[in-house]
């Protein structure tokens, strides 16, 4: 009797065991479902949001085609399912009950719950202004990203004072950086409350300058170059220093010792100088001269024309042009051309033109070294040198052989009031395949410029003078000018270069070549 009884508790624990087993395997099973019914949904979203469908629609759709065949790979099957539908997408499976042995039904209701198909949605705080942080009232400003090859550079100016009234967008300092100098924008309208940075620091993209205060609350008339740590008072002494002190003992004052009388000098004339003292040279005071640091500009001017003297095989050639012609088609057509495209017409134009005509006869000359190949343009992107109060500035001209005469005219006069503002951008002056440099402009009679890297060659303009020259047997004053080519002789042969010189100085003197290409 008792062994009838163990066998059975036996078996009812065996059959209680196999029954927990199947269960956690069927539990396993509705969850891998489950994520597999959500992977192939998100599937089906992606793809039907993509054409425009709703997502109710596609919900409906997409469950519709998926629930027949959801759990087909096990005996068991969906008893209740409740889906619920939002706009957000699907909701959560509630209860599942299967047949994991026959005779017996287990029911898994809250076991375990589905997690969401969908994720929930993100929530993104977007700044209003790029480069700023908002802390309610105060706003910072920071200096603006400033290009992609500058990391940082020097805070040259503040154009605005603590308690000044700022505009949105309106420039309170500058930073002047190896090409261009940056403007730092007030992100807000309020009143500036305090300077965090000094002029002549070294800052980079995002670096705060000055805190702004919206409301105009609060605001500091001192800026932080003006504190000065000598007005502090200075700490009291230690009482430790004080106990030593008084611990030493005093020295009794020795006796005063009588003076000694002073011996008279005769009188008489004072000996001469020493041949020593009298040869020595006599430098100017300290107090007539200025030191003055280098702008970032001039660093960087100083920098690459000395990089270009050591690195190129520099080389001069030059030749002479006779500027009649150019100068009395100028004259003739210069108010029509003014009257039809707003900008007057130069000198500029005809030998960016000129020298664009030689560039495409003399593909080397438009050409670059670069290790050991040599890359070939088959664009020119002129740049024009600018000379301006803070530096030398190069504003590129892109893709001027297919420009005409008022469309350079045009760029050449925008990027030039540009570089005279300081407005002027990093990629205006990125690039640049010939340089043209008109020194003439500042009375210049004759030079040798020096190549702009990495480009090859560089044309030098300069003044216009009238000079005797022989014309047709005879004696007649001409205005002449002379012009410059420095090129790398590296890789230009003289052939080419005085080639190269050539066929400006003839597009120059008869611009009816460029009409005939000849």
């Amino acid at each position: 009797m008792v062994l009838k009884v163990i066998i059975e508790r036996s078996r009812r624990r065996a059959i209680d065991f196999f029954i927990r087993e199947d269960l956690k395997h069927l539990e396993g099973l509705l969850l891998f479902q489950v994520v597999k019914v959500r992977s192939v949904m998100l599937g089906v979203l992606r793809r039907k949001a993509a054409s425009g469908a709703s997502s109710t629609k596609v919900l409906g759709v997409s469950l519709g085609k998926l629930r027949p065949a959801a759990f087909t790979s096990r005996t068991c099957s969906a008893l209740s399912e409740e889906v619920v539908y939002s706009n957000r997408g699907v909701g959560h499976v509630q209860s599942y009950s299967c047949l994991p042995l026959a005779g017996h039904v287990i029911n898994l209701t809250s076991k375990r719950e589905a997690v969401s198909c969908l994720q929930q949605p993100v929530t993104l705080q977007i700044w209003s202004r790029p480069f700023c942080s908002n802390r309610g009232d105060l706003v910072d400003a920071v200096v603006p990203y400033m290009g992609e090859s500058i990391t940082d550079g020097t805070l040259a100016t503040f154009l605005k004072k603590p308690g000044d009234r700022v505009e949105v967008d309106e420039p309170i300092a500058q930073v002047e950086t190896d090409k261009v100098t940056i403007d730092v924008s007030s992100p807000e309208a309020g009143v500036i409350q305090k300077l965090i940075a000094k002029e002549g620091d070294t800052v980079e993209p995002g670096t705060k300058i000055a805190i702004i205060s919206k409301s105009a609350e609060g605001a500091t008339h001192v800026a932080p170059s003006d504190d000065k740590s000598s007005d502090k008072a200075a700490p009291p002494p230690s009482p430790a220093k004080d106990k030593k002190e008084e611990s030493k003992p005093k020295e009794e004052p020795k006796p005063k010792e009588e003076p000694k009388p002073v011996l008279e000098k005769p009188k008489g004339s004072s000996p001469p100088p020493s041949k020593a003292s009298a040869m020595e040279l006599q430098l100017p005071p300290k107090e007539r001269e200025r030191r003055v640091p280098m702008t970032r500009l001039r660093k960087r001017v100083a920098t690459r024309l000395k990089d270009s003297q050591n690195t190129f095989a520099l080389l001069t050639t030059f030749n002479e042009v006779d500027m009649t012609n150019l100068m009395k088609l100028r004259s003739d057509y210069k108010d029509t051309f003014l009257e039809k495209h707003g900008v007057k017409l130069g000198l500029m134009s005809g030998f960016v033109k000129a020298a664009i005509s030689a560039l495409q006869k003399q593909p080397i000359v438009n050409a670059v070294i670069d290790g050991d190949d040599i890359i070939y343009r088959d664009y020119v992107d002129i740049s024009i040198a600018v000379g301006t109060p803070k530096g030398l500035v190069v504003p590129v001209l892109r893709n001027a052989e297919r420009m005409d005469f008022a469309e350079v005219e045009k760029a050449i006069n925008t990027l030039g009031k540009k570089a005279n503002d300081g407005t002027i951008s990093i990629d205006e002056m990125a690039g640049g395949t010939f340089t043209i440099s008109n020194g003439g402009v500042y009375g210049s009679l004759l030079s040798t410029p020096i190549i702009n890297p990495p480009q090859s060659a560089i044309l030098g303009m300069h003044s216009i003078v009238n000079r005797p020259m022989v014309v047709g047997g005879n004696i007649v004053p001409r205005p002449m000018m002379y012009i410059a080519l420095t090129y790398d002789h590296r890789l230009i042969d003289g052939r080419e270069a005085v080639f190269f010189l050539r066929r400006i100085k003839d597009v120059v003197e008869d611009p009816r070549r460029l009409l005939l290409d000849v």
